[in-house]
């Protein structure tokens, strides 16, 4: 039977989603978990391969099991077991053939930002702190120049292959002083490319760039000209849509 199971996840402590060989990961921690509760070894696919310290409220995974039980009860016995900064939101049947990455037709991410001249340690591990004022309106008329088909070559690079052309479904900025936040949801994303664009639109709001410098950027395809990506751990996996859901 495949499971298909929706994931949270700290990244704080983890080098990732994906297995690796100099550090904890999430998909580590998961078969652990899975072989303790069920006695199978059990490989987990996921939706996306988050970077070190990057988070997830809704990263998706499928798995094949033999469990007899209710999938309550494998729910339940799964976060028992699991260490306190991943936990299993929720778990359901999915088809033989499901594949959480190639059936995905888009993904939601959140960037959250502390916006105020004193840090806040209860933030520190989920926010980036950034002290001085920002031009929230001039960040959102950047982020307009992304919605669409666009080569964003000069925000990232392509995890395999050469193709650097993505589709962006939403990009918008929210304030809720002291936070902000960046929503963006897109078919696929290039490596560092959200934390790139927030590192460039940061420097808008700085008033550093101008939002046609941004419009220049995004068309030159020259990395050299973005900004600095911001640091991972304020970048969370927010969703993963599938057809069904459309």
């Amino acid at each position: 039977m495949r499971i298909r199971a929706v994931v949270a996840y700290d990244g704080t402590n983890y080098q990732g989603f994906q297995r690796q060989t100099n550090g904890p990961t999430v998909q580590e921690a998961l078969e652990r978990a899975l072989e303790q509760v069920t006695g199978e070894c059990i490989t987990v696919l996921a939706a996306g391969r988050t970077d070190t310290g990057v988070h997830a409220e809704g990263q998706v995974v499928a798995f094949d099991t033999d469990w007899k039980h209710s999938l309550t009860a494998l729910l339940r016995a799964l976060n028992a077991v699991l260490p306190p900064d991943i936990a299993v939101r929720e778990v359901a049947p999915a088809p033989p053939d499901f594949h959480p990455r190639y059936d995905a037709i888009s993904r939601y991410y959140r960037y959250t930002l502390y916006n105020h001249p004193v840090r806040s340690p209860l933030a520190r591990r989920t926010s980036f702190h950034v002290a001085w004022p920002l031009d929230v309106e001039a960040m959102q008329a950047a982020a307009d120049l992304l919605v669409g088909e666009h080569d964003f070559a000069a925000f990232g690079t392509p995890p395999k292959g050469e193709n650097t052309v993505r589709r962006v479904l939403l990009a918008r900025w929210h304030a809720d002083p002291p936070w902000l936040y960046f929503d963006i949801e897109a078919n696929a994303f290039l490596y560092r490319m959200v934390r790139t664009l927030v590192g460039t639109m940061i420097r808008v709001g700085l008033g550093r760039l101008s939002v046609e410098e941004v419009r220049q950027i995004l068309v030159s395809g020259d990395r050299r000209r973005a900004g600095p990506a911001v640091p991972p751990h304020g970048l969370c996996l927010m969703a993963v849509r599938y057809p069904e859901e459309s």
